[in-house]
């Protein structure tokens, strides 16, 4: 569940402009979130490239298709996924006991779930980011507790940031634990410290041979923290200097819970997903070898946000599956109540609803595969596409979930074993509609995608407006500077009043569809205004 903001002001340049009207407090926060975030843009973005009133269409046309042997591993995977949940869990006596029972994660250890992106050279299965996706897209329209399980274990957890970031000791030693025995989370949010890193008070203190560090202070959401063997964990270490000021360092440590001085203090209780393991984590003097540190002390912020630019492709997925058993429910239903002498569905109220949910259903699987693609290609940098996936995503499946509840009527409301108690079928609309409300939060919340997402488009101008606000640059390199911005403008605006009378980069693409180019082109352009 943890979350965090990346802020919408670029740099100390421009904040030096809004010094006085900022407490020192919020310039911090800024300084240090703007300081973990990628500056570089190595790879083309789809979207960055909408937000400047261009229209890439050649990076998502044709649409990418998924290699058939890569296909047919996945569909493999499912199939065996699918029939050993249907045999195997009850997502009814989850939410009743808050409990996955133990064979069955023993089971799901067994056929690699926990190391379904752990590559093949660490005993993981090696799935790409689209099989891996289907699996949870999967699991998600079954249980959502347990979908919950596997992805914050893989998506955010330890194997995901190990992966990207670890070397190769550290891979060695857990990279193939995954696969036989372990579970893993992330440790970043505090009962103090939520969005904003600044607050964050647990501290990691070296030893005085430098060999080791002290980890002190409390974790709060940490999803499977208080079952997990292996955790990242977000800490201060001591501060360094920086232009003459001190600069807070926050670096990630690997802390192994068998470790004296952890405790799971307290198992939190939810208004859905009852099965999950989120709780209070406490750290008194864990000692942590300095092999342990991810990435680089002070590197820890920068981490999980790179981290997640992949990571939120999970969500996508799971919301996905989830509206697709809406979509499911809603049809049989429609056809099954009758109404005034009629299914339900064939009145112009339901009908319409039905509608929404069918295409709404469609553009989140177009969405949620395409980036799927994306993530795989290592081709594009996809830190707002996967930031707007989410997004979109999750607020239009609480949409479908809502319309699904009200099609339903009471028996919406009703629970999966009421229904089943009396005779009826029961599908589990109340509890779907409780497990689906926290996906507007974690990995970010809807408004934190927002700021993000402008922030990230928005930087090629903040990047030029930066040296010319900066109080520190000199007066006759900002004159040069406002030179080189205004003639950049001077010719970059006025196209983007110009029609789109051509559909270039569409070759191929039937006829019926280059008038929904023209208009994304032009509302692209509208946008860059």
């Amino acid at each position: 569940m943890d979350c965090w903001v990346r802020p919408f002001w670029a740099g100390r340049e421009i904040m030096d402009v809004f010094d006085k009207s900022m407490s020192k407090e919020k310039i911090e926060s800024l300084e240090l979130a703007e300081a973990s975030r990628e500056c570089e843009w190595c790879y083309p973005s789809f979207v960055r490239e909408l937000f400047h009133g261009r229209l890439p269409w050649q990076l998502i046309y044709p649409f990418p298709q998924q290699p058939e042997l890569d296909k047919k591993i996945g569909m493999d995977y499912q199939e065996k996924l699918k029939a050993f949940l249907e045999a195997h869990l009850d997502p009814d006596e989850v939410d009743k006991t808050g409990e996955i029972p133990q064979e069955v994660i023993r089971g799901l250890m067994d056929m690699g779930a926990f190391a379904m992106k752990i590559s093949q050279d660490y005993d993981g299965l090696g799935l790409s980011q689209i099989n891996y996706n289907r699996a949870i897209h999967l699991v998600a329209s079954y249980c959502g507790s347990t979908a919950v399980l596997l992805s914050a274990h893989q998506s955010i957890g330890v194997p995901f940031p190990l992966a990207l970031f670890g070397t190769k000791e550290q891979k060695i030693k857990y990279l193939p634990r995954f696969r036989k025995d372990a579970i893993s989370g992330f440790a970043l949010t505090e009962p103090g410290a939520g969005s904003d890193p600044r607050t964050m008070k647990t501290t990691a203190t070296p030893t005085e041979d430098g060999k080791y560090y002290l980890i002190n202070g409390e974790k709060l959401w940490c999803t499977n923290g208080n079952i997990a063997d292996v955790l990242v964990v977000m800490c201060l270490t001591p501060p360094k200097i920086e232009r003459g000021k001190e600069k807070k360092q926050i670096t990630a440590f690997i802390v192994e819970t068998n470790t004296p001085g952890f405790e799971a203090a307290y198992r939190c209780s939810f208004m859905g997903l009852h099965g999950v393991k989120l709780g209070l984590l406490k750290f008194n003097n864990v000692k942590v070898p300095k092999e342990n540190i991810l990435l680089g002390e002070g590197q820890g912020l920068k981490l999980a946000l790179v981290t997640l630019n992949t990571g939120r492709l999970t969500v996508p997925a799971a919301v996905t599956g989830m509206s697709k058993w809406c979509l499911s429910v809603v049809r049989k239903w429609s056809k099954e109540r009758i109404q005034w002498g009629a299914p339900i569905g064939e009145h112009e109220a339901v009908a319409t609803k039905l509608a929404f949910i069918a295409s709404s259903t469609f553009a989140l699987d177009a969405v949620t595969w395409l980036t799927s693609h994306m993530a795989d290609a290592k081709k594009l940098d996809i830190r707002l596409e996967a930031a707007m996936a989410k997004l979109f995503c999750t607020e239009l499946s609480c949409k479908i979930i809502d319309e699904t509840f009200q099609i339903r009527g009471g028996r919406g409301f009703e629970t999966s074993a009421s229904l089943k108690a009396r005779g009826e079928v029961g599908y589990a609309v109340e509890r779907m509609y409780r497990d689906a409300r926290v996906n507007l939060i974690i990995e970010g919340t809807s408004q934190v995608m927002r700021l993000f997402i402008a922030r990230e488009a928005l930087d090629p101008h903040l990047k030029r407006i930066e040296p010319i606000l900066s109080p520190r640059t000199p007066v006759l390199k900002k004159i040069k500077l406002s030179i080189s911005a205004g003639l950049h403008y001077l010719f970059w605006y006025p196209g983007l009043w110009l029609p789109c009378l051509a559909v270039k980069g569409c070759a191929g693409l039937p006829p019926a569809l280059k008038k929904h180019v023209k208009f994304a082109r032009a509302t692209a352009k509208r946008l860059a205004r």
